[in-house]
């Protein structure tokens, strides 16, 4: 998703997104029904209120194992892969501000993730390479003072939640050693490759302990991050920060739509706001492979203008990233991908288990092609620009 960056390190990157939604909570994965002891059952909205209302935690800290099985690693040309593409065991820590570090260690190399709620920082060591990315902020008043939502306020959003996906019961588990409680997601329509998730939390904290991501078809997570040992409490400032080395290339992705960080009105939205701060012309068509335009923002990328457009709702929707051409050809990349024609023109494509990556140059543009889609959907939709 950034103009430099080849087509397996963007693949990388949205892998590892699943590691700093949590914002000031850690996210640890641990297979169901680990040793020692389990909560009593409860409603899921009980379970989801106490949750919500469990005394607050200064920090966490975690020895984790981080799997990846979205891309078979066995057609890749040796030397090429990562921590952040083949998984790897290290370390999190996360604090109750916001900021959360994780440290993968492997024989490949190293890399780390760190971000403070505003931006993420991803750090390749092994290839010497770092992304930053600005994230879109959200301006809300906070009420300090409101109280939690009531259990019949929980029932009534599951109710909603219901309407577009399965939600299954509050499973009394154990995670790393934690009594927890664990609940399944599955969407009813509209989930393109993604058949499932599954997340986790302290029964005495109410912190998130668990996650994963099931594709169609398979019984296990494709996605995975383990915790073998947590632990709650102060985190030290010098644990959630990771600076950068020198020597290394650093490329930004600015997603506020703005220059740096966002501020209310900052973000850039529609085709027209958008196609006149852009410097190519562009694609945006009503509808593309049936699905109809949802939204239009303005992004930057070392200060470089481009679009993000989306199509469909859900996780079968498809997202196009358009920036200006930076002139390689797709042998060019440091990891070569399968080639694949669009309109006469050479591109690029990564087919993993979750959905599909397609890249191409034309007329001065660069095209991206995300989607929780097979291949040929995404090459259709590659066409239809």
């Amino acid at each position: 998703m950034l103009r430099r960056l080849p087509t397996s390190r963007l693949l990388a990157l949205l892998a590892t997104v699943l590691v700093v939604l949590g914002g000031g909570t850690a996210i640890a994965v641990a297979a169901i029904g680990g040793s020692g002891a389990t909560p009593p059952p409860k409603p899921m909205a009980q379970a989801l209120r106490d949750a919500l209302t469990a005394p607050a935690v200064e920090g966490v800290t975690a020895r984790i194992a981080f799997t990846n099985h979205l891309v078979d690693t066995g057609s890749l040309p040796q030397g090429s892969t990562t921590p952040l593409l083949t998984g790897a065991t290290g370390r999190l820590w996360a604090s109750s501000d916001g900021r959360v570090r994780l440290e993968l260690q492997s024989d490949r190399g190293d890399a780390q993730i760190t971000s403070d709620g505003r931006t993420v920082t991803i750090l390749d060591s092994s290839r010497q390479a770092a992304y930053r990315i600005t994230l879109p902020q959200r301006h809300e008043k906070t009420d300090t003072g409101k109280a939690a939502p009531s259990v019949a306020d929980i029932q009534g959003l599951l109710a909603r939640v219901a309407a577009t996906a399965d939600v299954g019961a509050a499973t009394p588990s154990n995670v790393a050693g934690r009594p927890a409680y664990t609940v399944r997601i599955s969407p009813k329509h509209d989930g393109g490759l993604t058949n499932a998730a599954e997340l986790a939390w302290d029964a005495a904290t109410g912190k998130p302990l668990r996650a994963a991501v099931y594709a169609s078809g398979d019984s296990k997570p494709v996605l995975s991050l383990e915790a073998t040992d947590i632990s709650f409490g102060p985190v030290s400032a010098s644990d959630l920060v990771a600076p950068l080395p020198s020597g290394v290339t650093v490329t930004d992705l600015n997603l506020a739509g703005g220059h740096g960080p966002a501020t209310a009105g900052s973000q850039v939205t529609g085709v027209g706001p958008v196609s006149t701060r852009l410097p190519f012309r562009l694609a945006a068509p009503a509808t593309l492979v049936g699905l109809p335009r949802h939204d239009v923002r303005l992004v930057e990328t070392d200060g470089t203008k481009g679009a993000l457009v989306t199509y469909g709702a859900g996780l079968g929707g498809i997202a196009i990233l358009e920036q200006p051409a930076t002139g390689a050809k797709p042998g060019e990349s440091p990891l070569p991908l399968p080639k694949v024609s669009i309109g006469g023109v050479d591109g690029q494509e990564l087919a993993t288990a979750l959905g599909t990556v397609v890249r191409f140059e034309r007329d001065g543009v660069a095209y991206t092609i995300v989607g929780s889609v097979p291949p040929a959907a995404a090459e259709a939709a590659a066409r239809g620009l």
